[in-house]
Formats: C-alpha cells, sequence, structure tokens
C-alpha cells in the first residue's frame, strides 16, 4: 500500500463520518499532519495509525501495507505482530507478548518499539514470579534491566524499578540460603 492509499482510505474515512480533521486530530497529532498524511506526503507511526483507526472506526489493519510486495512484507509482519504482542501486554498476558517479540532478529522497523515493550513484559514477569520462583524473577529482571536501556524508547524509570525489584530478590535469596545453611 502506498503513502498515496492509505491516505486515501483515511480521508474517505473521514468524510463519511462527516468528521472534520480538526475533530479527528484532536489533541493527538497536529490538523496539519493529517493533511500530509491523508495527501500521502508523510508516513505515520504504528501508534498513529491506531489512533486514526480508533478515530474513524476502522481496522488498523486496513491501514497497514498488504499483499505480498517483498519491500513491504516484514513491515507488515512486524506491524502486524507488534499490534497483537501489545493487546497481549494490555490483557496482562505478559509471557505470550514477550513470547510473540522474542526473535529480535524479526524486529525490523519496529526494533525500539519490541524493545519497550519486551521490557516491560520481562518486568511485570519479574513481579509475577517475585514471591513464587526468584530465580525466574531474577532472570525477567535482568533482562527487563538490559533491554530498557536499548532503543530510542529508553526508559531510566523502567531500568531502576528493575534494578531495584533484583536488588529485593537478591535480598530473598541470601536470605534463603542462610537459612538453608544454618539448618545443616
Amino acid at each position: 500500500m502506498t503513502p498515496a492509499e492509505r491516505g486515501r482510505i483515511i480521508k474517505e474515512a473521514r468524510i463519511s463520518k462527516k468528521m472534520t480533521q480538526s475533530e479527528v486530530v484532536g489533541d493527538f497529532i497536529t490538523r496539519n499532519m493529517l493533511s500530509q498524511i491523508e495527501s500521502g506526503s508523510a508516513t505515520p507511526s504504528v501508534k498513529t495509525l491506531e489512533y486514526l483507526a480508533n478515530v474513524l472506526d476502522i481496522p488498523v489493519a486496513s491501514l497497514m501495507p498488504q499483499g505480498d510486495d517483498t519491500e513491504n512484507s516484514s513491515y507488515v509482519s512486524g506491524s502486524e505482530r507488534f499490534i497483537r504482542a501489545k493487546m497481549l501486554f494490555c490483557e496482562g498476558r505478559y509471557a505470550e507478548a514477550a513470547e510473540l517479540a522474542e526473535n529480535e532478529e524479526e524486529w525490523g522497523a519496529f526494533a525500539d518499539e519490541f524493545t519497550v515493550l519486551s521490557a516491560k513484559c520481562f518486568y511485570r514477569l519479574a513481579e509475577t514470579f517475585a514471591e513464587s520462583d526468584a530465580a525466574k524473577a531474577v532472570e525477567y529482571a535482568r533482562r527487563a534491566a538490559e533491554l530498557s536501556e536499548k532503543g530510542s524508547y529508553a526508559s531510566v524509570q523502567l531500568k531502576n524499578n528493575s534494578l531495584k525489584l533484583l536488588n529485593s530478590l537478591a535480598g530473598k535469596l541470601s536470605r534463603y540460603y542462610a537459612d538453608l545453611i544454618s539448618e545443616i
């Protein structure tokens, strides 16, 4: 799908809903940006496409590149996987979301998005396992800390939270092993 085709779909959906550009953009993007998207002179981010699809009540897939075009096929695959992983994350299905985002070689154009989503998934998994399986929680928290500092969405807060959780887990494990040794 060309940017002009995507723009035409968005414009037709907007007109069919009898909405002005200003009504569509709200506080999310500028009217000028929407005008550029509709004319095909700007390529929106996945987040912007999700927003527009939601406002215009159209499937987000209808705004993504389609077909067997080899130039677009990895973009389609990456965008569909990212959207699915994001939905799983929002549903609290962190392990499934992390599994979908597991293969870094396939992230392609969505590397930054997958990196931050994976970091958040691993952090949530670490929190989940903190009480029941400290070793697993440590591995998840370590991976979250590692990923949280990569890409354009690097998060100092997520890294600090991961390190704080790791420190707490280290204390628990230290007490566990100390108690184990004292029983001998």
